[in-house]
């Protein structure tokens, strides 16, 4: 089962996909985007080409765990992949991943001007190897 990690922005869209086994996540890309729908058809060849059979997108809650209207938007976005793909979509929380991502890039060394360039795929990879962990336990 292959899966595409999704970390949602609100113009970007960072990309992680899994092994055939789903075990090991990998940064894929980052996709920029105006409108779902242009952001949808980049997909598309993606989904293809790598044969997904899953979504992981993560879902931006508050610390608390409520709902943030970050989360709400991620919500839609969801229903459109549901609508488009038809597959599965799971939710996984992400809170905190993109500071996890930024602090691995600040110990590797990675400049700043470098970090902006990559961190939404990291954080895709971190939300979906956090998923794969949790489902092969």
């Amino acid at each position: 089962m292959v899966y595409l990690g999704l970390d949602l922005g609100s113009k970007t869209l960072g990309l992680s996909i899994s092994d055939r086994t789903a075990t090991i996540a990998t940064s894929l890309e980052v996709l920029r985007y105006n409108t779902y729908d242009e952001l949808l058809l980049k997909l598309e060849s993606i989904v293809t080409s790598r044969n997904v059979d899953a979504f992981v997108l993560g879902n931006p809650l508050n610390l608390n765990g409520s709902v943030s209207k970050r989360s709400e938007e991620t919500f839609k976005f969801k229903d459109l992949l549901i609508e488009k793909f038809n597959k599965e979509v799971i939710m996984q929380d992400e809170r905190l991943s993109t500071v996890e991502a930024e602090r691995m890039l600040i110990s590797n060394d990675t400049k700043r001007k470098n970090r902006k360039k990559v961190i939404d795929k990291i954080a895709a990879t971190i939300i979906l190897q956090g998923y794969l962990d949790r489902r092969n336990k």
